[in-house]
């Protein structure tokens, strides 16, 4: 027993390294065949690389501003301690931060905010017109892409077209289908990723025109700015807004109140009464109570309009956007080395196993006819 667990690993090796040899020795006979097949594959290939359009791509590559509170909060406190006015400390969490930027992208209103963004094609006969536009009638699809969209248009011939007015109006809660697939091609277009440790965004469009590539992706990145920066400083303008209502206000209260002290005085400069003493003691006071609250509010306006500032974030951008001259897509070579190695492989599956699976399921069907005629002949004896 001994002995035979010593040479059984070596039995099991030579089988092994036969089995190997053979499959090699299959493979070499069988070279002209992977040849041709390797030579189809890189036809077929050249074709699919050379119908593919090319796409050009632009990266712009941005760093935001981080929102940290507490330093916004020390300027503004020695600001509010300089006009005498107490301003909280506390701290809050940014909502929309740079995690969430290609949420914000990629969401409807932000695509549907592109439809009407102008772009210019390049070459010798420039165009200038809108995205939409310029996706609907700039922008082609391989030869396949008409294939396949045959039976979509033979299905639609009998389907009711979609009546879209004359006056229709962009709703983003409810889309037509022209609008969901333009969508989705703005969406496809637009790459958004963000960097967990640096926190630098990166934005990447591929266009088939390396122009419109480039000022779609100023463009989106302009829009991020915009849209940050309007949630950065949605709270503060709206307390500027109401800092400058309460300044109207006690301006309009203090001119009156200026006017009504003026006006006694011009009635009664000869009265020594102590009843006109009083009167106009009073309205004096109420003009400085009105200046004062005037003041304050003046006061409060120069505060807001500094917050608005200092919440107003401030982005550093890194690469910029620039009109790119390689193509980007496709990689014909990786698709040329593909279709070669799929060619290869399927070639060597069926030398190794197809074409003996081919000839087992031969001998079997032979085996039942062979079968079929002697049950056939057997009833016929009897």
């Amino acid at each position: 027993m001994a002995e035979e667990n010593i040479t059984n690993p070596d039995k099991n090796k030579d089988e092994y390294e036969i089995d190997i040899l053979e499959l090699l020795s299959s493979l070499w006979k069988g070279r002209r065949k992977i040849i041709k097949w390797c030579i189809c594959g890189a036809v077929i290939g050249l074709v699919v690389a050379f119908s593919i359009p090319k796409e050009y791509s632009t990266e712009v590559k941005l760093a935001p501003e981080s929102s940290d509170s507490s330093s916004r909060s020390g300027g503004l406190g020695a600001l509010a301690s300089m006009a005498g006015i107490s301003i909280g400390t506390g701290s809050g969490a940014d909502a929309v931060y740079p995690m969430l930027y290609p949420d914000v992208v990629s969401s409807v209103p932000f695509i549907t905010g592109l439809f009407d963004v102008k772009v210019k094609t390049s070459g010798e006969d420039p165009k200038e017109m809108t995205l939409e536009q310029y996706l609907a009638t700039e922008t082609r699809a391989p030869w396949w892409g008409y294939i396949k969209a045959i039976p979509g248009t033979i299905i639609s011939l009998f389907k009711s077209k979609e009546e879209v007015g004359g006056d229709h109006k962009l709703d983003q809660f409810q889309l037509t289908k022209s609008e969901t697939r333009l969508v989705e091609a703005i969406r496809g277009s637009i790459e958004t990723s963000v960097d967990a440790k640096t926190s630098v965004v990166s934005i990447k469009v591929t266009e088939q025109d390396p122009l419109v590539s480039a000022m779609l992706a100023d463009t989106v990145v302009s829009r991020l700015q915009e849209y940050i920066t309007a949630y950065r400083t949605n709270k503060a303008r709206q307390d500027l807004e109401y800092a400058l209502k309460l300044n109207d206000e006690a301006r309009a209260n203090y001119y009156e109140a200026q006017q009504r002290y003026a006006d006694y005085l011009d009635r009664n400069q000869s009265l020594s009464l102590h009843s006109a003493q009083t009167t106009r003691e009073r309205l004096q006071n109420e003009a400085t109570l009105a200046f004062n609250l005037y003041n304050q509010t003046a006061q409060q306006v120069q505060l807001a309009q500094a917050k608005v500032q200092e919440t107003t974030p401030v982005y550093a951008i890194i690469t910029p956007a620039t009109v790119s001259i390689i193509a980007s897509a496709p990689r014909k070579s990786l698709i040329l080395i593909g279709f070669v190695f799929l060619a290869f492989v399927a070639c060597s599956a069926w030398i190794l196993f197809g074409k003996s699976a081919v000839d087992m399921l031969k001998d079997k069907m032979g085996d039942r006819e062979k079968e079929e005629v002697k049950e056939t002949a057997a009833t016929e004896e009897k």
